[in-house]
Parts: structure tokens; sequence; C-alpha cells
């Protein structure tokens, strides 16, 4: 067959192309009319016409475009493809790649891959030793699975195989100067390279930050104003993204001080020179900083250690009787908690298996989630509420023909307000697909007890607590309602605490509150935050005496905590609590109300002292008299529930109401939205966007350009003092007769060159410095230590130097003026040339100095300790002082020009006395000294390095 088309077979194609073109564009126009049926004769539907901003087809409804092209065309459309899709072009060209089927594909049961029974690493105690643990242990075995959609994998990973990927791009991030504690930003979709970078970035010592992408560019702004705040607040030093996501790096780097560079995982995997990494063994060390959802220019942190991430894990898994046995199966955002640390790391922990898909997979096309749940056969899942309501409102009963869900035993629905409406309605549908009513579970979590706080007992179906909702508002009391309460409040219990966490209700003035009685909940555990990072204001008021704060109204009844709602969102009118929830669930029931795009807010009102009731709702309504009614309606509806009518209620188009990225209605930037007379959605054009981010960028460029500049001249500053220092140095070392008369010149130069560049020198411990005879081990870290013990350390240390520096012109001949000991460097075994002479010195009053170290590196961290100073110790029955030098490494570090202004501090510790003269006595000084320096040099242990497990 022929390579090449002829002109007709081209133009049957280009033909052909231009129908399917036509086709897509009337089933486009078709939806546009329905959604915008008074503007629908001023749209003009061209393959150019952008899908929001031109066609007004938000994120639901483009949903439903994506479903009536499928059924349309009796096609499979690229999930992916189609969520990024911006223009009707676009989709045209996704339509190109969708593969045909007839209707529903019927999926088989695919059992997850038999798996043996592995225990849960219970003895580890960070995330690193968990990874570690299994990867010793069962390298081979399958952890998690990516998938597209319900069909499509995209990729796997063992144990053995993340722990090989995420120690090369740990190798990259040190390669970058990337230290431990450093903060690293994660700006990565549901992929391989998230699980890598995640570990990765644990493994170099460094502190995760993940963050969410945008999933269009038309969102561009909104999306990197709010990663800016969370950048800045992070002090982010470098960003994992995509590699098409470098140039929305550039953008966030132009607003970012701290933020140096963007890398991809397949870069930082490339780096193979770093060999050792640091040993990551504080389980009380932070491990993650989760954003909270707040607003733009106040963003929360939440700093969660090792610690307390794995008691939540364990106290979950206990609960939910995990094992290795257990199949999750997830959508969740891996920015957010609920699908980070409940979905991936409870996996991690326990064994079991996770397969995970993209949250657009799911919001294009939710059945997907079922079907995977069917296909894997999975025992658990998790999802916010309105992921429930989008399968109910979402998936047709022909989607679902032969679904099986029997082997579910736990679905959290958590991480929102839980609609009682919602699981009712979930049940009695997807009972009928073996959807088993005690698999349904509310739970109760926040980010600042890790992610979960309270859980039901396995297999219990929702409880639903019906309260005298009068009592409730009025009086704080949740008094059972009589059967024949004509409008109760209705309450879902969200469970117990957690097994080692406490939850108490409390009233405004701290006191606790007894059974049933409404008030503020309080927890503490070993799960919760110690607090949120640089926001010292915020997490006082947090901590009450030991308690956290959750900011949540609620009551106990029976062991069970049922949550009334947020302290900040309930609307206090004329002495009653109105509950905004349950406001906004009954408007969005309203024919012509969009489910989901309803927001209850209060607005104090002067005039009376109380508050005013304002009700936002989206409605794609234009025709007046259609909104009247609908106003009307609302009107009556919240009347009939809050027992008082609304003062208003306000109707704005699709995606006015704003919302977090885990689709939570933010009722404070509504309200803020209401106040400023901008109810609406502004749109613009992408490249507005671009260009007001570009020119927001000017300012902290502006702070970059000038803090080089004063850099610059600092450096410049800096070593002309130290070039001054070393010509006025080597004179008065070649010229003064006497070692004394050379070591005190020295001295002083030394403290006039470090006083000159504006580093001050504080000395702890120097009375333990004795008259002579001595050995000081002091750890290693830049070459301003040796001009910092010259400036501090008295008489005429003999600090010992290597062989090489003797051959040296310059250098060799102003040691050798000052008496300095040259040995050849230390060897594996211990050995030390020149053990003799030092001795000798010692017998004669000098001071011995060494570096066990041998060298330093940029990396930050002590290393192992050479033998062959502690061997001299141990024949001249030497004290050896373990001694700290804090602050040179920042001053200068290995490979840097630019010096820091920084504070130095010498620390001299007690002396060890070598406990005999055997090579066990050698092994046990340098240990016990090793052990001093690192309680007290303020660096990490990279002694004993990370050992791969698998080749």
């Amino acid at each position: 067959m022929s390579e090449h088309l002829t002109s007709s077979d081209s133009s049957a194609t280009a033909t052909g192309q231009d129908l399917r073109e036509q086709d897509l564009i009337m089933v486009v126009a078709a939806l546009v009319r329905e959604l915008h049926p008074q503007r629908f004769r001023f749209i003009d539907v061209r393959p150019s016409s952008r899908i929001e901003r031109d066609l007004g087809i938000d994120s639901l409804g483009r949903t439903e475009l994506i479903l009536r092209i499928e059924r349309a065309f009796r096609v499979r459309l690229p999930a992916q493809t189609i969520g990024e899709a911006e223009t009707v072009h676009d989709l045209v060209q996704a339509l190109e790649q969708a593969r045909p089927t007839q209707g529903r594909i019927t999926l088989e049961t695919r059992q997850a891959p038999a798996l043996p029974s592995v225990p849960a690493a219970s003895e580890a105690q960070t995330l690193v030793e968990v990874l570690e643990w299994h990867a010793a242990h069962h390298p081979d075995r399958l952890h998690l699975t990516v998938l597209q959609d319900e069909t499509t994998i995209l990729g796997t990973l063992t144990y053995g195989e993340l722990a090989t990927r995420a120690r090369n791009v740990a190798r990259g991030l040190i390669a970058r100067d990337i230290a431990p504690g450093d903060r690293v930003a994660l700006m990565l979709p549901t992929s391989i390279d998230f699980f890598v970078a995640f570990f990765g970035i644990l493994y170099a010592g460094a502190i995760p930050v993940p963050i969410y992408p945008p999933m269009r560019l038309s969102q561009i702004e909104e999306h990197l104003r709010r990663q800016t705040g969370i950048l800045r607040n992070a002090g982010t030093r470098l960003l994992i993204t995509m590699v098409e996501g470098r140039r929305l790096a550039v953008l966030l780097r132009a607003q970012v001080e701290t933020l140096n560079a963007a890398e991809s995982v397949e870069d930082l995997e490339r780096s193979t020179a770093i060999t050792g990494l640091p040993l990551v063994g504080d389980p009380n060390s932070i491990a993650l900083i989760q954003y909270t959802s707040g607003s733009t220019g106040d963003p929360k942190g939440v700093l969660l250690s090792h610690a307390n991430l794995l008691a939540n894990i364990r106290a979950m898994g206990a609960v939910m009787e995990a094992s290795s046995a257990d199949i999750f199966v997830s959508w969740l955002p891996l920015y957010h908690d609920m699908g980070l640390i409940g979905a991936w790391l409870g996996c991690l922990h326990f064994g079991a298996s996770l397969y995970a898909m993209s949250p657009l997979s799911f919001l294009v096309r939710p059945e997907s989630w079922l079907w995977a749940i069917h296909r894997f056969r999975a025992t658990f899942s998790a999802s916010p509420n309105f992921g429930f309501e989008l399968c109910l409102n979402k998936v047709a009963d022909a989607d679902l023909e032969g679904l099986d869900l029997s082997s579910l035993r736990m679905v959290a629905n958590g991480a929102e307000p839980v609609s009682v409406q919602t699981l009712r309605r979930f049940i009695d549908r997807f009972g009928r697909y073996g959807f088993p009513a005690g698999a349904m579970a509310p739970v109760y979590g926040l980010a600042e007890s890790s992610v979960g706080l309270a859980f039901p007992p396995l297999n219990r179906p929702p409880v639903i607590d019906r309260v005298n909702r009068d009592r409730l508002s009025m009086q704080g009391q949740a008094e059972p309602a009589k059967p024949g309460d004509p409008k109760p409040l209705e309450v879902v219990a969200c469970g117990q605490p957690l097994p080692g966490h406490e939850i108490r209700i409390v009233d405004e003035a701290g006191y606790e509150l007894g059974e049933r009685r409404e008030g503020r909940l309080e927890f503490r555990g070993p799960s919760t935050t110690r607090g949120y990072f640089h926001n010292e204001i915020k997490t006082r008021e947090l901590i009450h005496n030991g308690w956290i704060d959750s900011a949540d109204r609620a009551y106990m009844a029976g062991g069970d905590v049922y949550i009334t709602g947020r302290i900040k969102d309930i609307i206090i009118r004329a002495g009653r609590h109105l509950y905004p929830q349950e406001i906004e669930e009954a408007v969005a029931g309203i024919a012509g109300i969009r489910k989901g795009g309803v927001a209850v807010f209060g607005v104090a009102d002067r005039a009376s002292g109380t508050e005013r009731v304002i009700v936002l709702a989206e409605t794609r309504e234009t025709d007046p008299a259609m909104r009247a009614a609908l106003q009307a309606r609302a009107q009556e509806v919240t009347t009939d529930i809050a027992g008082t009518p609304p003062d208003e209620v306000v109707l704005a188009p699709p995606s006015t109401v704003p919302k977090t990225s885990s689709g939570k209605i933010r009722r404070s930037a509504a309200k803020e939205l209401y106040a400023s007379g901008h109810v609406g959605p502004m749109r613009r054009s992408l490249w507005w966007q671009l260009l007001r981010l570009a020119l927001s960028g000017i300012g902290p460029q502006i702070r970059r350009v000038r803090l080089l500049a004063r850099e610059m001249l600092y450096a410049a500053w800096w070593w002309l003092v130290l070039a001054s220092a070393f010509l006025l140095g080597s004179l008065a070392l070649l010229v003064l007769p006497r070692m004394t008369w050379r070591w005190a010149a020295l001295r002083w130069i030394c403290r006039g060159t470090l006083a000159a560049m504006g580093v001050p020198v504080s000395i702890i411990g120097i009375e333990r410095i004795p008259s002579r005879g001595a050995m000081f081990a002091f750890n290693h870290s830049s070459y301003m230590d040796a001009l910092v013990l010259a400036a501090a350390l008295p008489g005429e240390p003999a600090i010992v130097a290597k062989k090489e520096l003797s051959g040296q012109l310059i250098a060799g001949s102003l040691l050798r003026r000052l008496g300095i000991p040259f040995v050849e460097r230390y060897d594996v075994s211990g050995s030390l040339t020149g053990t003799e002479e030092l001795i000798a010195l010692a017998r004669q009053g000098r001071v011995l100095v060494f570096f066990p170290e041998g060298t330093f590196t940029r990396r930050v961290g002590l290393s192992g300790f050479y033998l062959g100073a502690f061997k001299v110790a141990v024949e001249a029955r030497l004290p050896v002082l373990p001694c700290t030098i804090c602050g040179t490494r920042s001053l200068l570090r290995s490979n840097q020009w630019f010096p820091r202004r920084t504070a130095v501090t010498v620390e001299i510790g007690e002396p060890v006395m070598p406990s005999g003269t055997d090579f066990g006595s050698v092994l046990r000084l340098r240990d016990e000294v090793r052990r001093s320096i690192l309680s007290r040099c303020g660096e990490p242990d990279l002694g004993e390095l990370v050992k791969p497990t698998v080749p």
C-alpha cells in the first residue's frame, strides 16, 4: 500500500473531517442553546470559540458536553485532553484521538494481582523507614497503579521501584543545593512522578509542600495568585513540576523571592554524582506542610511530623481493620490530605494496593470511579459529599449495567459537610448495584489532625440524629425531635474519636459541655499539629492549653460527634443559629438553580445589631420573569427551613460562587464578593492574565535585584577584607621571630577581619580548655573554620592539616611558621601517619585540633568520623573535647563565591577520656565524641548513609 494519499483520498479525508467538525459544532450549539436560551442568538459557535469565555460553558457544563459528544459519536474521549480543551477546535482534535465504543463497555471483574499477606511497617518511626522496610522485605510487591480511567493503566510502581527512583530524585535535589529542612513545592498531577518526587524530597531531608496544578490555561491567573501566597509563606526553594509547566514556573519565580528554580522529575533523576543520602530518623521532624483552604493573602501551612502522620494512619487503620489484603481505589487529588495521607500513605504503611485515578477523569466521567471499584474489587475508597452527588446526578442507569460494588467494606464521606439526603439517595440507588449500606462511612477530620479525627465503627450504616430545630438554634440543646415534628433538623453522626485521640465540646468560656450540648469542638492526640508554619498569631489562636480549636460547632451524643457547622459560617439572626449548608442544599434543589452553586452567609447589620441573611445562587436563567420566580421560591425555601426569610436573594451567572480546590464553598470569599458589588465571574483573556501576572512580578523582581546588588557589594567588601588580612597576616608570620608573637598577631588579625566582615563570634565553654595536653575534635563545614578557630582558640593550637598543603610554596611556608603538623589523609582502617610527631606535640603542651570528618562538602550534615585522631588520643592518653562550630557553612559554603552575613558560635564541650588502650576504646571514644558533636551542631546525621535495598 502506498504511503502517500492520492488527491482524491486527501479530499475525502478532508471532507470527512469537515463533516465531523460541523456535527460537533451542532452538538455544542445545542447545549449552549439550553444553557443560555435568551442570549443564544448573539452567540456564534465556531471552531475558534473558547469554551468558557465565549460560550459560557463552565466545569459542570463541560461534563455534560462530553457526555453528549460521546453519545452522539459513539466514542470514548481522552479525559485529560478534554479537560484541557480551550476551544471547540480542541474538542475536534480530541474527537480524532477518541476510540470507538458500542455503548457502555461492560468490564469483567479484574481482581487485583494476588499478593501474599505482609505485615504493616508497625516499627517504623518515619515515612522513609516505612518505605525502606517494605522495599527491603518485598521490593517486587506491587504498591500502586495510576489509572487514566477504569480501563487504562498509565503506570505502576513496586516498593523497590519507588524507593530506587525516590533516592535518585533526592540525589538530584542535593546536587541542586537543597538542604535538610528546605521546602520543596510539588505541582504535579496524579502521576507516577508525584509519588516518586514526594519521597525524593523526604529522602533528601527536605519538606514537601504539595500544591495543585492548573487544569486549564484559562484559569492561570487565579491559580498562580493563590500558589504565590503559599510559596511565599513556605519560603519554597525549588518547585518540582511537569516539563510543560516550566513556563508557568517562570511566572511563579518572578513572584516568589526564595524560589531558585523549577525542575522536572526526569531532570532530577539524571543526577547521580551524590552517593550517600541523609538519614531521616527523627520522628518529630516535619514530614509535610499541608496548606489548608483559606484566603490567598493569609495561607495557613499545617506542620505535620512523621510521628503525627504515622499515628493518624495507624489509628484510622485500626478502626478500618486495614491490612495488606485491602485494595483502595481513589480519585482524590494528591495535594489534598484525604487523597495524600488517607489513601496513599495509608496504603503504603499497611502494604495495601492503591489504584489512583486523576480527579479530572472523575469529574469528566464520574462513573469511571465506580467501574474502577468494580474492576479491581476495591475494599476501600473515599470522597467528599459532592463526589457522591455527582454520581447521583451525572451517571445514567444505562452506564451502570453490570456494575458490582459489593466488594466495598468502607467508603469514607468527609472533607466537607455530609448531606443526609445524599447519604440516603446514594445508598438507595447504588444498593441495587451491591453497594452495602454499612460501607457508607461519614467521617470527620481536618488537616490540623493530619487528616482523620472521628470514624464510625466498620460496617455500621449511617446514623441520622433528628433534633428539635428551635431548641438547637436558640438554646444550643440537641434535643431529640418528637415523632410528629414537621421540620426537624437532621444531623449525621461522624463517628467516635480515633484510638488515642480525644474530643471535647466547650462553651465560649472554655468550659466543657455535657451530652447533647452544642459548642466549640476541641481535640488532642498524637496526630495533632504543632501549629502553622511562619504564622505565630494563627498558631496561638489554634492551641488552647494543649487542646486544638477545630473552628467547628458540634455536639456529642452516645459517643458520636455531630458537626453542626463552621463557627465563622454560622449566621446569628435574632439570637438564632442558622446553618448555611442546610439552606444551601435546599435552595440548590430548586429547578433552575445550579447544584453546588449556592452560598449562604451573614452580613452585619449595624441598624438592627444582628446579621442579614444573604443567599447567593447561580443560575443560567436570563428571563426577568423566571428570575423573579426563582428568587421568590428561594425566599420560601429559606423561610421554611430557617424560620426567617432571607434579607436578599442574589442570582448570579455560573462560576460566580467561589470554591476551594477540593470543591468546598468559600463562604467568606463569597461574602467579600458580595460586599465589593462585583457579583459574577470576570472573564479575562489569557494574554491579559499573563500580562497582569508579569506586571505583578515587577515588585518582587526589583527586590531581587536590590538584594543581589547588596550581596555583590558585601561580597566585594568581604573578599577585599579577606585579601588584606591574608597579606597582613603573611607579613606578620614572616617577620615576627617568636612563635607566641606570630600566634598573638594572627589571632588579632583574624578577630579584626571577622569584625570588619560583620561576623559576630560567640565562644562558649572557653573555661573548659586545659592548660596543656588535650585534643579538640571539631565538625568541619567551611574553609572559614580555620580562620574562626585561629581567632577563638588561645595559645598556640596545633591545627592538624593534610600533607598536601606542606608542598605548596606559600601555604606550606606560612603554616610551618605557625608550627602546624601535617599528616597523611586518614584511611578507613584508622591509620594516621605522623602519630609519633603528634604525640610529641601533645607532650610539649600543644593542644591538638582535629577535623575528624577529614573534609567538608556543600551538603548540610555531620559526616562519619575517621579513627586516626582517636588512635592518637588513646595512645597519648589525651582527653578529647567535643567542639562545634555553627554558622560557617552559611557564611561561605563550598564552591560558593557570595558570602552571607551570619553569626558564628564556637562551643567547647566537656572532655571525654579514653576508656582503655585497645581498639575497642578507640571506637568507643570516637562514637561518644561524635554523639556529643551531633547533639549540638544543629545539622542532620550523614554518618550512616541510607543504603539501597534494591539494585
